[in-house]
């Protein structure tokens, strides 16, 4: 990072002309200088005053901080005695659950590398992943272990089930519960010295285009993570409780909930998988202060608002963090018309960040309706004209670039997308279409790779989407760029009806075309029952385009 110091920079929009940088208007927080740490000590040793760390909300088991680093500890031992050691892959495929918070800070503990997959995954899938990250042990529940079937590695399981004449020919070796009985009162641990530069994590990502890949992040990375969440919080807000309804196999879920929230002392209530109403209960019962959402569920809380305040009382709650998509103007507006008291604020990050980027945290800084936020402490970004490479300046729109102590350090065995996504001054290409404002506050304008263009002209699908959510009977919407030979490609929508609707193609594309310039207009609509999307909510649009392109 350069010598801030030294450089003249703009104090309301963080910008430095002289080498075209914006630099975090956040207060900068120091990592420690020991090389020599791993990131569950690091978490352990940090100073809180909280008492609970998370909440099973299915059966409602409590786990105290205490309680939490006795779990790991005991974990730890049993890992070291099944052989596992520095370096070791392990992969948990799972579910969120208490326990994956305790399993990953473990493997982690001994300098082990956690990956993980989505227990939705076909065996093909696992099996791709598996093949690439080349793991020891697995985590998973019995759910999971026949798409294992023939596999040798050996299994804990996580769930209190026994295995079943289902689970086929693998090796089950131990379960959760009972690593958690381990006394480790005068047991020898193997352990070899942890570095922060050691690799930590293994959290796959499709980054900026192409096949799904191993993003490398190191203990250092992931204090960086960690302490951004103890230098922004509140104590004014009092303790805080967090609900997990976001996968903790992807970034957001694993690096706020299973890890991040830790370091504030942050309660946790933890849902096995996203379900509205059983979120919303949780919210009630457990006074839920921030809610993590990502805009597609915002969305259905704006569409059946009246129906959710008679149901539930959400009083408790003081924000709504969004991420994993752009959020529309427009739909912020609604969401405070209908919860007035409730913040929302949005962030951006990626998984080749580290779950860092940006993000917004007062409620001052909410009235910046759809910005992401203020950069995060530490953080570095350019924003370059993906043409000609040139840096550019405050409110120009280019593709975002950002460097820091967070940014990870690589692909799996992967050098050429590395070199492409990471250049040789540690420079992260994001692949997203941004810009910076005079304040300082980062939007995100779209996918670079998605951007339409239609006889020259660049269409974000972004924009378009947002008025088609705007309509109201219409619950989802993707636009995908459709290849034309007079046009270059033209915007294609596939819409998502609500129900009892039967409103017309050509009646959604005038409503588009009223509010928009004659080139960004919607040529071709398809309905269809649902959008695909990844964990973090984003739209898949690459799945949507072969789709369309099959069908010409």
């Amino acid at each position: 990072m350069a010598e801030i110091s030294s450089l003249t920079i703009d104090p309301r929009s963080g910008f430095c002309s002289s080498n075209s940088t914006f630099y975090s208007k956040r207060v900068p927080f120091p990592l420690p200088s020991s090389p020599a740490l791993d990131i569950t000590t690091f978490i352990a040793s940090y100073p809180h005053h909280g008492k609970t760390a998370f909440i099973d909300a299915t059966t409602g088991r409590h786990l105290s901080f205490s309680q939490l680093w006795q779990s790991v500890d005991s974990v730890s031992t049993c890992l070291s005695e099944l052989g596992i050691r520095k370096g070791n892959v392990v992969i948990i495929i799972a579910p969120n659950s208490i326990f994956l918070p305790i399993v990953c800070l473990s493997v982690m503990s001994l300098g082990a590398i956690i990956t993980t997959s989505n227990p939705l995954n076909t065996s093909r899938e696992i099996a791709v992943q598996m093949a690439d990250s080349e793991p020891v042990l697995v985590f998973t529940t019995t759910q999971v272990v026949p798409k294992l079937a023939g596999s040798p590695l050996p299994i804990v399981l996580l769930n209190e089930q026994v295995a079943t004449e289902k689970t086929g020919q693998v090796k089950i070796v131990t379960t959760i519960s009972e690593m958690l009985k381990k006394e480790t009162k005068d047991k020898i641990r193997v352990r070899d010295r942890v570095y922060q530069d050691d690799a930590a994590t293994l959290l796959y990502s499709s980054g900026t285009t192409g096949a799904s890949k191993g993003v490398i992040s190191s203990h250092r990375n992931l204090m960086a993570l960690t302490q951004s969440f103890s230098h922004l919080s509140n104590p004014e807000k009092g303790e805080q409780t967090h609900i997990c309804a976001v996968p903790m196999f992807h970034i957001y879920g694993f690096g706020a909930f299973a890890i991040g929230k830790l370091t504030q002392g942050s309660k946790v209530v933890i849902l096995p998988k996203f379900d509205m109403k059983e979120m919303l209960s949780a919210v009630e019962k457990y006074r839920v202060t921030c809610l993590p959402l990502v805009p597609s569920i915002l969305l259905v809380m704006v569409k059946e608002a009246d129906e959710i305040r008679k149901k539930y009382d959400l009083s408790s709650l003081q924000s709504i963090v969004c991420g994993g998509a752009p959020l529309s103007k427009g739909l912020i507006k609604r969401f405070m018309e209908k919860f007035p008291s409730i913040d929302i604020r949005q962030g951006y990050a990626m998984t080749e960040s580290t779950g860092i980027g940006a993000s917004v945290q007062t409620p001052e800084e909410c009235l910046k309706f759809g910005s992401v936020g203020l950069l995060s402490p530490n953080l570095e970004a350019k924003i370059v004209d993906p043409t000609t490479g040139t840096a550019l300046k405050v409110n120009q729109k280019g593709e975002l670039w950002l460097r820091g102590p967070s940014i990870m350090k690589g692909y799996l065995n992967n050098a050429e997308a590395t070199a492409a996504t990471l250049d040789s001054q540690g420079w992260l290409k994001t692949g997203d279409l941004c810009y910076i404002d005079d304040d300082g506050y980062v939007y995100v304008v779209d996918r670079l790779k998605e951007l339409i263009k239609y006889k020259g002209y660049q269409v974000p699908p972004a924009e378009l989407e947002a008025l088609l959510l705007s309509h109201p009977q219409i619950s989802d919407a993707a636009v995908i760029p459709f290849p034309d030979e007079e046009v270059g490609q033209y915007p294609m929508a596939y819409v998502v009806r609500k129900s009892g609707s039967n409103i017309s193609d050509t009646a959604l594309m005038d409503f588009v075309a009223k509010q928009v310039a004659p080139y960004k207009r919607i040529r071709k609509v398809a309905f269809v029952t649902s959008i695909p999307k990844n964990p973090s909510g984003k739209i898949l649009r690459r799945e949507i385009i072969k789709l369309a392109i099959s069908k010409i």
